[in-house]
């Protein structure tokens, strides 16, 4: 079984970017043990590139993957395969990365299968563009893709209807569509070669100032947002059997994502998710 490699979300770190610079960022992460990074929301400049390519060279970090849209979304910022196509595979090339990921379904495909098929479509399309590149296309799942569509998962449906597409497989999401992340994943064997590792929690029930019966629905507001990202280790999720189900299932790539760390500096939240890994066994999993 091929050892995989554990690394960043950047998206953790987009704000510690905007304070320290790219560069800086990245001898952090290198301090810390860690030794590679998925890139996302993070703006793709000229002068980010270039502090990418120089602290991959000076830190002895690899980037597993960068991050792109299929398309323009309205009121979200970053480059789309669409518009700038060339822009982003001459990144990829600049940075010695082979991956490139779509983080999501934009909203207004979700409302019904043949909008998402349509989406497919466009997706399979660029990625046999990018294949031409030596450069890989995946997807990103959140809970909206187990939505069902004549008794099958839409995820399932974009995997049977596509050749040239791969998955970033996100475990918190996977138990938050109501399936079992080591099941799953081990479904998708050679179609994910990138896995999200993110825990999920039930979090702190706050009780608000109730004065009357209209004021009800605020309480079953507080009760339906008690679920929580977490890091590893302080959530629910049997981190071992899903790394080792990745393995299995062929992930190259196994990103550290945590997308509210709820005020704790990310830094903190990604030294709690590398302890739980590392006494999980898997310490060999932060080297090149």
């Amino acid at each position: 079984m091929k050892k995989g490699l554990v690394g960043v979300q950047m998206m953790m770190l987009k704000k510690k970017v905007d304070e320290m610079g790219v560069y800086e960022v990245f001898r952090k992460l290198s301090e810390m043990g860690f030794h590679c990074v998925e890139v996302s929301q993070i703006p793709m400049t000229p002068e980010n590139v270039a502090e990418m390519k120089r602290g991959c060279a000076d830190f002895g970090i690899k980037i597993a993957a960068l991050s792109a849209a299929v398309e323009p979304m309205p009121g979200m910022p970053g480059e789309s395969l669409q518009t700038d196509f060339d822009k982003i595979v001459a990144d990829c090339k600049e940075l010695n990365c082979n991956f490139l990921r779509v983080g999501m379904l934009p909203f207004h495909y979700m409302s019904s299968k043949e909008g998402a098929m349509t989406f497919v479509g466009k997706m399979e399309e660029l990625a046999g563009r990018l294949a031409e590149h030596d450069i890989e296309l995946y997807y990103h799942n959140h809970h909206c893709e187990f939505r069902k569509y004549d008794g099958e998962y839409l995820l399932d449906i974009i995997k049977n209807n596509t050749s040239h597409i791969g998955f970033e497989l996100d475990v918190h999401w996977i138990q938050r569509g109501g399936e079992n992340p080591i099941t799953f994943v081990k479904k998708y064997t050679d179609r994910v070669k990138l896995l999200h590792l993110k825990d999920y929690r039930t979090g702190k029930f706050v009780m608000p100032e109730v004065k009357g019966p209209e004021d009800f629905m605020k309480v079953m507001e507080n009760f339906g947002k008690i679920t929580e990202f977490a890091e590893l280790g302080q959530g629910s999720l049997p981190m071992k059997e899903i790394v080792e189900a990745g393995l299995e299932a062929g992930s190259e790539y196994f990103l550290i994502e945590q997308d509210d760390t709820y005020g704790r500096d990310p830094f903190e939240s990604l030294e709690m998710s590398r302890d739980h890994l590392y006494s999980l066994g898997f310490k060999d999993m932060f080297n090149l």
